[in-house]
Formats: C-alpha cells, sequence, structure tokens
C-alpha cells in the first residue's frame, strides 16, 4: 500500500521532561513543529501554581516532506529521541488530528481541558456509586480536593460528614 506523498505530520519522541528542548530545537532547523500544551494547576507545600505543560508527555509533532526533506536529522536533535515508527520510514499521523488539536487551542494557544468534575457545580445533589463504606449514599458536591478527588459532604447519622472521593466513584441524583 503506497502513501499519499507531500507534506504530512510525524509524531516525535522527547527525552524526558524534554518537549520544549526539542520543540526549540527543531524550528532552529527549520522544521515547522508543534508541541500542544494545556495548563493546569499544580499543589505544593501549600501552594497552588499554574504552568504549562505538553498535553502528550514525551511527544510533539513535526511536519515533514519526506520525498524533500532531510528527516533523519531530527533523530539527532537535542532533546528528541527519535520519529515514531519504523527507522526507515516513520508512521505518519491520521489526517485531521493537529488541526482537531489546534481547533481546541484558546487564544493563548493552549488546549482546552474540561476537567470531569466540571459537570457538577457546589450543592449539586450526587450518588456514591463505588466504594465499599459510602456505596449507594447520596451527597452534595462540595469541590475538587486535587487532580482526581472530590470532596462529597454526606448526611449521616443527623451529622454533616465530609468525605474525599474518587471523582470516578460519583455519579448525579
Amino acid at each position: 500500500m503506497n502513501e499519499p506523498r507531500g507534506p504530512a505530520w510525524y509524531a516525535v519522541q522527547a527525552q524526558p521532561h524534554g518537549e520544549m528542548r526539542a520543540l526549540h530545537n527543531l524550528e532552529r532547523q527549520g522544521f515547522d513543529a508543534y508541541l500542544p500544551r494545556y495548563v493546569k494547576q499544580v499543589r505544593h507545600a501549600r501552594r497552588t501554581r499554574t504552568i504549562a505543560t505538553a498535553f502528550f508527555p514525551r511527544y510533539l509533532f513535526v511536519q515533514l516532506d519526506l520525498d524533500l526533506q532531510r528527516w533523519r536529522s531530527v533523530n539527532g536533535t537535542f532533546g528528541v529521541c527519535g520519529l515514531v515508527g519504523p527507522r526507515d520510514c516513520p508512521s505518519r499521523v491520521p489526517e485531521g488530528i493537529i488541526a482537531g488539536l489546534r481547533a481546541r487551542e484558546d487564544e493563548d494557544g493552549f488546549i482546552a481541558v474540561r476537567h470531569p468534575a466540571a459537570r457538577w457545580k457546589p450543592g449539586d445533589p450526587v450518588r456514591i456509586s463505588d466504594g465499599k463504606a459510602f456505596h449507594g449514599c447520596e451527597g452534595l458536591f462540595e469541590g475538587l480536593n486535587d487532580e482526581d478527588r472530590v470532596r462529597v459532604l454526606l448526611d449521616l447519622l443527623g451529622r454533616k460528614v465530609r468525605v474525599t472521593l474518587d471523582i470516578a466513584a460519583l455519579e448525579p441524583v
């Protein structure tokens, strides 16, 4: 099966935490490179910071025309482990993937990521669908605790009890 020729996007594996280094070095060599990023909040030592991070950790994309460009030089770029695919011909990224990622970017160039808990507002009724101790209990969604944990206010034995659960344990009432 012959693949269509011409410019196409290819995935590049970067060294650990080296996505930005690989991006800059590829661009310095004249390649059209793309690193999809999103903004996330990180908590450390009671402080919360907002940082930009790679949407696909250790991966970025480069547009190449395998017939016209010296694409093998990508593999020797600082910050790059190599192109994804067989050594003699890297694997193309399917049509529309990069355009779809770019369409999800906001005005600052970051991909908008909606957290699974965004469907609930504080005070919304929820049911615990998973877990042994509180399975089937209903409570009020209170908020996010950290990345995949949520706080729920339960009414147990006439008292309000705050529990922290995995987000996958909740369902709407």
